[in-house]
C-alpha cells in the first residue's frame, strides 16, 4: 500500500515537471518572435522620425553655416564683361573691320573715301562688326571726356616729334571739337572688343578757318594712342614721304610693321595721292592702312578703313 501511494506522488511530480518544462520551453520559442517583432516596429519609428525631422535638423544644420556670416564674392557687374588682353595688332584690326562696315557722321573728304563703289579690291570683311556709341561713359581704366582733349594734345606733340605731323598743327580744344566715346566689338566674339574716342572739329564751326587744323581723329580710350586722323596742312604730297612716315607710325603704336600693298586699281581713293600698306590682323586676316592727301583744301590722312 505504501509503495503504490509514494509511485503515485512520484507519477504527481513528474507531470508537474513536464508540464512546466513545456510552459518554459513555449516562452523560451516566443521570445525571438517578439524581440524580432519589436525590432522592427523600433526601425520603423526611427524611420518615419527621420523623415519627418531629419530634413528640418539638416536645413538647420546648413542654416548655421550661412546665415549671420559675411561672405565676400567678386562677380562680374552686368554689361562689363571681361575682356581679352589684345595686341596692338588685334586691336588694330577690330577698329578697322568695324569702321569700314558703318557709315558714320564724319568731315566731308573723310566721308567720300568711306563711299567707295563695293568692286574696290579689298579683302571680303569676315564675320560681323558692330560700331556703336557707349552711352555708359568710360570704365575706370579709359580716359573720360575731360580728359581726352589733353590727351589728344599730348598725342599730336608725339607726332609732331616724330614726324608724322607738321608742327604748324593746333591744339584741340573743347568748344571747337566733339568727342563721342564708341565701342568697336566683334559680333561673334563680343568680348573682343576696342574702346576709342572719335574727335571731331564741331559742325558749329563750319565758317571757321579749318587751317593747320584736326578735322577727324579716332583716339584709343585706354593708351591715347591715334589710330586714324585727318588734318589740313601746308604740306604737300611731293614732300611727304609715306614709306617713313607709316614705318614711325608703326613703330608709334607698337605694331608689326607693315609691307606696301600693290594695286592695279586706280579708283581705290577718290584721290591720286595715297598708299596702302597692309598690317598682320587678328587670325588669318589682316588691316589695310592708307597714307593720302587731298590737293586742293590740303589734307593729309592716314586711315585703316576702307
Amino acid at each position: 500500500m505504501r509503495q503504490e501511494k509514494c509511485t503515485g506522488e512520484g507519477n504527481g511530480k513528474g507531470w508537474m515537471k513536464r508540464l512546466a518544462g513545456g510552459l518554459i520551453r513555449e516562452k523560451e520559442e516566443a521570445v525571438p518572435g517578439n524581440a524580432l517583432t519589436l525590432c522592427f516596429f523600433l526601425f520603423t519609428a526611427a524611420v518615419i522620425g527621420a523623415s519627418v525631422w531629419g530634413p528640418e535638423a539638416l536645413a538647420g544644420y546648413k542654416d548655421r553655416g550661412i546665415l549671420n556670416i559675411t561672405h565676400a564674392e567678386e562677380i562680374e557687374a552686368a554689361g562689363e564683361g571681361f575682356r581679352y588682353t589684345l595686341n596692338g595688332n588685334e586691336k588694330l584690326y577690330i577698329l578697322s573691320q568695324c569702321l569700314s562696315s558703318q557709315s558714320l557722321p564724319e568731315s566731308d573728304q573723310s566721308a567720300w573715301t568711306r563711299n567707295a563703289d563695293p568692286g574696290m579690291d579689298y579683302q571680303e570683311i569676315t564675320g560681323t562688326y558692330a560700331f556703336v556709341v557707349n552711352h555708359k561713359g568710360p570704365s575706370g581704366e579709359e580716359i573720360t571726356d575731360e580728359e581726352i582733349y589733353e590727351t589728344c594734345n599730348s598725342q599730336l606733340e608725339t607726332l609732331k616729334s616724330l614726324g608724322i605731323l607738321p608742327e604748324s598743327v593746333k591744339t584741340v580744344e573743347k568748344a571747337s571739337y566733339d568727342a563721342v566715346l564708341y565701342s568697336a566689338i566683334d559680333v561673334l566674339e563680343p568680348r573682343n572688343n576696342v574702346a576709342v574716342w572719335k574727335l571731331s572739329l564741331s559742325n558749329s564751326q563750319k565758317n571757321a578757318n579749318k587751317e593747320n587744323r584736326l578735322i577727324d581723329a579716332y583716339i584709343d580710350a585706354e593708351s591715347g594712342k591715334i589710330y586714324e586722323f585727318y588734318v589740313r596742312t601746308p604740306m604737300q604730297w611731293e614732300k611727304i614721304v609715306p614709306d617713313e612716315m607709316m614705318e614711325k607710325w608703326s613703330g608709334y603704336m607698337g605694331i608689326d610693321a607693315p609691307e606696301a600693298l600693290e594695286s592695279e586699281n586706280p579708283l581705290l581713293e577718290t584721290t591720286p595721292y595715297y598708299k596702302k600698306y597692309v598690317f598682320p590682323g587678328s587670325g588669318s586676316g589682316s588691316t589695310v592702312a592708307t597714307i593720302g592727301f587731298y590737293e586742293g583744301i590740303n589734307e593729309l590722312f592716314l586711315k585703316i578703313s576702307k
